[in-house]
């Protein structure tokens, strides 16, 4: 079997924009400032989505100075701090009568703090302002008493800028402007390591297995344990996007390739702010491939409008914020070109043209709440509600006379709702970046989706029903507690996270029913895990060391109707699991930096995978899950090096992961029906594999006009011969050999500053041939054009997109 081109289309997208604030919006779009309530009223009324600003972070360096006699608390002394090389004081504080004093503004690199008291021996600390750190406590200063009159104190050495970090990357969406238009997903597809595959799934570095977070939590807007959603979020609500290949123990040990980390606008203005936009998109002009013969085809518009609002009041105690936006949209998600062969030689075209006709509100809220210098509630709500249509007719052609002897057409109706509430506490104690946070959120998830199915042929007529309904309620608990150190930090937690997956599915069988019997009309599936963290950051002049252990203890249940004929048990298992993470960083000089990672990390089936209930868009073709798959473990080994110089940089980057009981889709025929064969696409456990490979991305400015980075990834999948037996839609043996899969994907940007401001952006991705289970994917390509022009006096933008 072969799979052709996913990028089978070109969009084009407009974009205006009257800049307000330093907010994007996407494809074409107006800003307009809200000054007058009156505006935000209306604009609250038209349910209107939103663009926000992110702050940046700050370096506080704290500490108490004591008497060493008498161990209290010395007001009024001197600080001074000052770069190594150089006598002039940079800046200082003065302690307060309890002794503390805090100091920010400084810049990473090398210093000198000074304390000095009259009557006292002064008192010299050597810091080291790191890139993994933004709080530094120094602790307690003990000064002793002298009768000498104090002396001014002279140090000299050479300030070292500390390397960029090596754990992960981040990447602007004002800086992606060719993506103008599209989604979060449509971003990812030209960011270096990452690609995109033709079921619209993450991956990093050949892998699926991806966390995603927004703001660095689990959102039921992604959902928990896949990817969800993020085909539905504009990039003009999006700041940043973080790629974390090895994450700490801090994070959920789920997800072997990494996290990805969408990080919100957030604006921190005080007093009232807020603006509206609208986005309206032209999508497709053209197709790469022209659709195979059927009487519905593919879109070939495909309009796209998102409205925004974001208004937001903050005072010394308070912050309300509400954020708002409506996407409508037509769309291809999947427009799959598959060649069949089959051993009775018979060669099969098909294609699956997903039309689909979308709308989505997302209506996000909350109240920052400061109770004192020390204490702070935040309370949160998101409502997020999406439906839409999908239309198709599959044709099957055959090779030897490219006629259409049948085809295959549905409707879906589908209805998907996210609700999150959220209750945050931080208590933060004297020193910056010393605090406690707990945090209490519900989450429930719903899908609603209807298949109307109609199979054409001479040989048959049949038309089925699905009507599935998955509620998802998920209740995580977290206790968060970070200690600065004076070179480093400490971090400790524990999480408690119940989830709940009820499933009902009805079904109406027509007169010569495709639907498989005896599926039963109900499941449900139930995860409790209880777990604890602790990680150590350390950082030194020529080394950095992170060092963290995380334990989970998980229980799983599945309950299985009595009608199921398939799968004759339910199932329940737990087991308990340590994840260790260490990075070891080696500072050569202020422009080589090399690391080496090891992690452990779990991941587990999420209820697709799980999932009895087949997947009817492709009937002959049919996807199912398996509700005895187990988690697969992963260790990963890398060693990256970077290489920094004044205009441009270099990253490189080996890794090797080794995978137990690996789990994937085993492609296997049904021959009970006598008209045609199903291959069906069960997931199993297939024993050991591994992925392997390496990295290179790579930045360089030439002149002050012209950006370009280019990324290549290069790695092999191999996974290791095995046997077992699939339950579904009968019990047989399967088996696959020995495989190992060796493919690319290289990516290349250009940026220019031309003159009238006047930026332009060229973007293109390349994805080498690669091995599916049982068959291949196609080369595919794309190549992204924007273009972006400052008007008004630089108080708005003009953008075309391609």
């Amino acid at each position: 079997m072969k799979k052709g081109p996913a990028f089978n289309q070109c969009r084009t997208f407009l974009f205006i924009k009257f800049k307000v604030s330093s907010n994007f919006v996407n494809i074409f779009a107006i800003s307009i400032k809200c000054i007058h309530m009156k505006v935000v009223l209306v604009y609250i009324l038209l349910l209107i989505c939103n663009t926000v600003v992110l702050s940046q972070s700050q370096i506080n360096v704290s500490g108490k100075i004591i008497e060493k006699e008498t161990q209290l608390p010395l007001p009024f002394v001197t600080i001074i701090v000052k770069e190594i090389n150089n006598d002039t004081p940079i800046t200082g504080a003065l302690s307060d009568e309890m002794g503390r004093f805090t100091i920010t503004g400084l810049d990473h690199g090398h210093y000198i703090v000074s304390c000095t008291f009259l009557g006292y021996e002064p008192s010299v600390i050597s810091l080291l302002v790191g890139e993994k750190n933004d709080n530094y406590d120094l602790g307690k200063i003990e000064l002793t008493t002298s009768s000498k009159q104090l002396d001014e104190v002279i140090v000299s050495a050479k300030k070292e800028i500390v390397a960029a970090e090596l754990d992960k990357k981040t990447f602007s969406m004002d800086d992606n402007f060719a993506q103008t238009g599209g989604s979060v997903l449509d971003a990812m597809r030209s960011m270096p390591g990452v690609t995109v595959n033709q079921d619209g799934k993450v991956l990093l570095r050949g892998s699926d297995k991806v966390a995603i977070l927004i703001d660095g939590k689990q959102s039921s807007l992604t959902g928990f344990g896949n990817q969800k959603g993020l085909d539905n979020i504009p990039t003009a609500n999006i700041e940043s996007i973080e790629i974390i290949n090895n994450p700490s123990s801090k994070y959920d040990a789920a997800g072997m390739a990494g996290i990805i980390n969408i990080i919100y606008k957030k604006e921190q203005k005080t007093g009232f702010n807020g603006d509206v936009g609208i986005t309206l998109g032209l999508g497709q002009l053209t197709k790469r491939k022209s659709d195979l013969p059927t009487d519905l085809g593919s879109f070939s518009v495909n309009p796209k409008v998102i409205p925004s609002l974001n208004i937001n009041y903050r005072t010394s105690k308070l912050n309300v914020f509400l954020q708002s936006e409506i996407l409508t949209q037509k769309k291809l998600p999947n427009n799959e070109f598959t060649t069949r062969y089959y051993e009775n030689g018979i060669t099969l075209f098909s294609q699956v043209p997903e039309n689909r006709k979308q709308t989505q509100y997302i209506l996000t809220g909350g109240v920052d709440w400061k109770l004192d210098d020390n204490n702070v509630f935040t309370f949160s709500a998101m409502y997020d509600y999406e439906h839409h249509y999908d239309t198709a007719q599959v044709p099957f052609i055959h090779s030897d006379d490219m006629k259409r002897y049948r085809y295959w057409s549905w409707l879906e109706s589908e209805g998907t709702g996210y609700i999150n509430l959220k209750t945050d506490y931080k208590h933060s104690f004297e020193e910056p970046g010393h605090h406690l946070t707990m945090s209490l959120q519900y989450t429930k998830g719903w899908e609603d989706e209807a298949y109307y199915l109609n199979d054409s042929s001479s040989i048959r007529q049949s038309k089925d029903t699905t009507h599935l309904i998955a509620n998802e309620y998920t209740i995580p608990f977290l206790i968060d507690y970070v200690k600065p150190l004076p070179a480093g930090r400490i971090e400790a937690g524990t999480k408690l996270q119940i989830r709940r997956i009820p499933v009902t599915y009805d079904v109406g069988e027509g007169e010569n029913t495709v639907i498989y019997p005896g599926l039963g009309d109900w499941s449900e599936w139930g995860e409790n895990i209880y777990a604890g963290y602790v990680n150590y950051v350390l950082e030194k002049e020529k080394y950095d060391i992170e060092a963290g252990l995380r334990l989970e203890e998980t229980d799983v249940y599945y309950d299985l109707p009595e009608e199921n004929i398939y799968y004759n048990q339910n199932d329940a298992y737990s087991y308990f699991k340590v994840y260790p993470n260490i990075r070891l960083t080696y500072k050569m000089n202020d422009h080589n930096n090399l690391s080496a990672f090891y992690n452990n990390r779990v991941d587990r089936p999420g209820e697709p995978e799980l999932r009895i209930f087949p997947k009817y868009d492709d009937p002959e073709l049919l996807k199912v899950g398996n509700p005895y798959l187990r988690p697969q473990f992963t260790q990963t080994f890398e060693l990256a090096y970077k290489y920094i110089w004044g205009s441009g940089s270099v990253f490189l980057s080996g890794y090797y992961r080794f995978i137990e009981d690996n789990f994937m889709r085993i492609y296997s025929i049904d021959t009970t029906n006598q008209d045609y064969n199903i291959i069906n696409k069960v997931y199993q456990n297939v024993g050991k594999a591994s992925n392997s490979g390496f990295e290179i991305l790579a930045t360089q400015s030439v002149g002050d006009f012209w950006k370009i980075s280019a990324s290549l990834n290069w790695y092999k999948n191999e996974i290791e011969g095995y046997e077992g037996n699939l339950l579904f839609p009968y019990e047989r043996p399967f088996s696959i050999e020995k495989t190992e899969d060796k493919t690319w994907d290289a990516k290349l940007n250009n940026q220019f500053d031309l003159p009238k401001q006047v930026q332009l952006q060229l973007t293109f991705i390349y994805y080498a041939p690669k091995n599916i289970p049982q068959g291949t994917q196609y080369a595919r390509s794309s190549i992204d054009i924007g273009i972006k022009k400052g008007i008004w006096k630089e108080k708005g933008e003009l953008t075309f997109a391609c």
